[in-house]
């Protein structure tokens, strides 16, 4: 077989996957969904930025300190939307 027909029919089975596996990962719910979309782009992070990610610990724990101390309030994410698409 010609390398270029093999690698074509590669390519047009694997976009066939990947379209199969997106019909069946959009009838999850949508818990299910969103912790696959971040698996998904974690898994294309080849290196690990330390210092991003201790910085990024410090961020979470400042938040949910606010949150704890009731400085902040959560805004559900249909009126985040709505703000939005207003503006």
């Amino acid at each position: 077989m010609d390398p270029i027909d093999a690698g074509l029919r590669y390519d047009l089975t694997m976009k066939r996957r990947a379209a199969d596996l997106l019909r069946e990962a959009l009838e999850l719910p949508p818990e299910a969904r969103a912790f696959l979309a971040g698996s998904l782009i974690d898994s294309l992070d080849d290196e690990i930025d330390e210092d991003v990610e201790a910085a990024w610990d410090v961020e979470v724990a400042r938040r949910l300190k606010e949150l704890d101390e009731g400085k902040v309030k959560l805004v559900p994410r249909s009126e985040v939307r709505r703000r939005l698409l207003r503006s």
